[in-house]
């Protein structure tokens, strides 16, 4: 796949959005949440994006693929060049990779709200001392 094939593709997902971070890597999101990153300056192009651990486990030991930086703890791969894998392979770990994500973007994060009005509550309180 090429940069606009997979730019359409990840754009295909109900939701999914775009944008430039990091200088030059598009980046692709749902709920505010990356599921992969096209590195669009590099020589050759690198895609990167979440993976299953087995997955993982899996892919990083092919030819031009690895943990990415940063997040491969996270089981997210980089692939060193776009054709590294088949078109259709591609795109359903892509599609593997939103779905992981979305269902997490879904989820309600409590803990933060929870930090977020009990501090709005101590301030409240201190005021009305």
């Amino acid at each position: 796949m090429n940069v606009d094939e997979i730019r359409a593709y990840c754009l295909s997902f109900p939701d999914a959005t775009e944008n430039l971070q990091w200088g030059d890597d598009l980046c692709f999101k749902i709920g505010g949440k990356i599921f992969g990153t096209l590195a669009l300056t590099a020589v050759p192009q690198k895609f990167c994006f979440k993976c299953t651990p087995e997955k993982f486990a899996e892919l990083t030991e092919l030819p031009d693929i690895r943990p990415a930086p940063y997040v491969g703890r996270y089981s997210w791969v980089i692939l060193d060049r776009l054709d590294a894998l088949g078109q259709s392979e591609l795109e359903d770990l892509v599609r593997e990779s939103y779905e992981m994500v979305a269902a997490k973007a879904a989820k309600p994060n409590r803990g933060r709200s929870k930090g977020k009005k009990a501090a709005a509550k101590k301030r409240q309180q201190r005021r009305s001392v």
